[in-house]
C-alpha cells in the first residue's frame, strides 16, 4: 500500500508541469481566437449588406407590389424599397392572361400607375410588375398577383334618395359609374338588397329586401310619424363581393295614409276645370271676340260730311311764291301828270307771282 501510494504521488507531481503548460497554452492563444472571431463576424455582417444593398449596379426591389380594382379600372401600386435613396424613380409592365406583356408607366416618381389607360378588357385578367432605376442602377423586377377584372372588381356604392309618402317611404336608387363600359353590360343580373330599421329603437331589428331589381322601391306598412333609416347594397352573381354599402339615410313618415289619394284627387280637378274652360272657350268664341274687340262705328254726321262732294276745289299742292322786285317805269306823255302815270303802273308790278287757288278753277 504504501509503495502504491508513493507511486501516485509521484503520477500527480509529474503531470503538474504538463497541466501548467496548456493553461499557458491556452491563455496565450486566447486573443487570437477573440480577434479571429471578430473578423468573422465583420465578414459576414459585410456579406450580408452587399446582398441586400446596392453592389455593382444591383437596387432594393420595390414591396407590397399589387394589382388592385374599382368600379372596372386597373391600378398598379407599390411601397419604395427600404432606406430608398433620393431620386429614385420606377417603371412598370402588365400582362394579360395570354401572357403578353405590354410597357405601363415609365420613369415616374409616384408610387401608382393607372393602367387603365393603356387599353384592357372588360373580362381580362391582369398582373403587373414593377422596378426600380437609378441612373444606370436597376432593381430587380417584382410581379404582383393577377386579377380579373369583371370577378373581383370593388363596386361602388349606389347613390340613394328617400322620399316621404303619407305612411310609406319611396327609395331611388343610382347605381355607381364605371371607368369602362357600365354595371348593367358588364353583369346581366344586378339586384339590390335594402335594409331599413326604425332609428329610435334601442335594439335595431332589421328588414331586409333581397334580390330588388328595381330602381325605385315603396316601403309600406310603415307606423306613422315615425323615423327610419335605409341602407342599400348591389349585389351581381358574377362578382364575389357585393358592393360597398350607401350611406345611412333617414326620413320621417307622415301622418296619414291619404296624401296619394289627396295628390290624386287635386289632379284630377285641376284636369277638369282645364277641359270646361277649353269647351267655353271654343264655344264661346264669337262673343268673347266681340267683348275683347268691340266694332267702332264713327257719328253720323261725320259720316255723311265725309261722304259729300266738295263744292270748290281743293288745292292740294301749293307751289312756292316768287318774289318781284319793284320796277318804276317813268313815261312823259303830253297832258298826262307824271306822277299819276308812274304810281298806277307800279301798283301793277310790285306784287307776288305764283299759283293761287280761287273757287272754280
Amino acid at each position: 500500500m504504501n509503495a502504491n501510494g508513493n507511486l501516485m504521488k509521484r503520477r500527480v507531481l509529474n503531470d503538474q508541469p504538463w497541466d501548467a503548460a496548456l493553461k499557458s497554452g491556452r491563455a496565450a492563444a486566447e486573443p487570437n481566437l477573440r480577434i479571429n472571431m471578430s473578423a468573422a463576424v465583420c465578414v459576414f455582417i459585410l456579406t450580408l449588406s452587399t446582398l441586400n444593398g446596392v453592389v455593382s449596379g444591383v437596387l432594393r426591389s420595390p414591396t407590397n407590389v399589387q394589382v388592385t380594382s374599382r368600379d372596372l379600372n386597373l391600378i398598379l401600386s407599390w411601397d419604395p424599397p427600404a432606406e430608398a435613396p433620393s431620386g429614385l424613380i420606377y417603371t412598370t409592365e402588365f400582362k394579360n392572361s395570354i401572357g403578353i406583356h405590354k410597357p405601363g408607366c415609365v420613369n415616374i416618381t409616384t408610387f401608382q400607375c393607372e393602367l387603365s389607360n393603356f387599353g384592357i378588357s372588360l373580362y381580362g385578367t391582369y398582373s403587373g410588375k414593377v422596378r426600380a432605376l437609378l441612373g444606370e442602377e436597376t432593381s430587380a423586377w417584382v410581379e404582383s398577383k393577377n386579377i380579373t377584372l369583371d370577378t373581383e372588381t370593388l363596386i361602388s356604392p349606389p347613390s340613394v334618395s328617400l322620399l316621404s309618402i303619407g305612411q310609406t317611404l319611396e327609395i331611388s336608387i343610382k347605381e355607381p359609374e364605371f371607368y369602362i363600359s357600365s354595371l348593367r353590360n358588364v353583369y346581366s343580373k344586378v339586384s339590390y338588397n335594402i335594409t331599413y330599421w326604425k332609428d329610435d329603437q334601442e335594439m335595431m331589428q332589421e328588414k331586409t329586401l333581397s334580390n330588388i331589381v328595381q330602381d325605385r322601391v315603396i316601403l309600406d306598412e310603415l307606423d306613422p310619424l315615425t323615423k327610419y333609416c335605409v341602407q342599400v347594397r348591389i349585389i351581381t352573381l358574377r362578382n364575389k363581393n357585393p358592393s360597398e354599402p350607401s350611406g345611412v339615410l333617414c326620413e320621417r313618415t307622415g301622418d296619414t295614409d291619404n296624401s296619394p289619394m289627396v295628390a290624386a284627387v287635386i289632379v284630377c280637378v285641376v284636369i277638369a276645370v282645364a277641359v270646361v274652360m277649353t269647351v267655353l272657350a271654343v264655344v264661346k268664341w264669337k262673343s268673347i271676340s266681340h267683348f275683347l274687340w268691340p266694332k267702332v262705328s264713327l257719328p253720323r254726321h261725320f259720316e255723311k260730311s265725309l261722304l259729300d262732294t266738295p263744292e270748290s276745289s281743293v288745292c292740294l299742292i301749293t307751289q312756292p311764291t316768287e318774289e318781284i322786285a319793284p320796277v318804276s317805269v317813268v313815261t312823259v306823255e303830253e297832258g298826262s301828270p307824271e306822277r299819276t302815270k308812274e304810281s298806277s303802273y307800279n301798283k301793277q308790278l310790285n306784287g307776288t307771282v305764283g299759283d293761287s287757288c280761287l273757287p272754280g278753277d
